[in-house]
């Protein structure tokens, strides 16, 4: 089993900043994966960034940026220029053939 440890969720005016951080800890061996997803009310779980070939969604490229200390088993998601739209509870996601999450943080885009 794998543990996955959020923090950095808040409310931030459009333009701001927010950094979000992912602490995996357990049965971690091997080749691993790790991500950022993002849920709206009534919409499914999305994809944001990914650490495993560095994905971006193309809603967010060129304002996040998604950063790895794999000594650690941290990743960290760094987003800048906030908009409305960026609204949502954020997911952690850790993937070594399995699939584990974080408990989600809120994040909340308003002026």
């Amino acid at each position: 089993q794998v543990q996955l440890m959020e923090s950095g969720g808040g409310l931030v005016q459009p333009g701001g900043s927010l950094r979000l951080s992912c602490a995996a800890s357990g049965n971690i061996f091997g080749i691993n994966v790790m991500g950022w997803y993002r849920q709206d009310p009534g919409n499914e779980r999305e994809l944001v960034a990914s650490s495993g070939s560095t994905y971006y969604a193309d809603s967010v490229k060129g304002r996040f940026t998604i950063s790895r200390d794999n000594a650690k088993n941290t990743v960290f998601l760094q987003m800048n220029n906030l908009k409305p739209e960026d609204t949502g509870v954020y997911y952690c996601n850790f993937f070594d053939g399995s699939d584990y999450w974080g408990q989600g943080t809120q994040v909340n885009v308003s002026p």
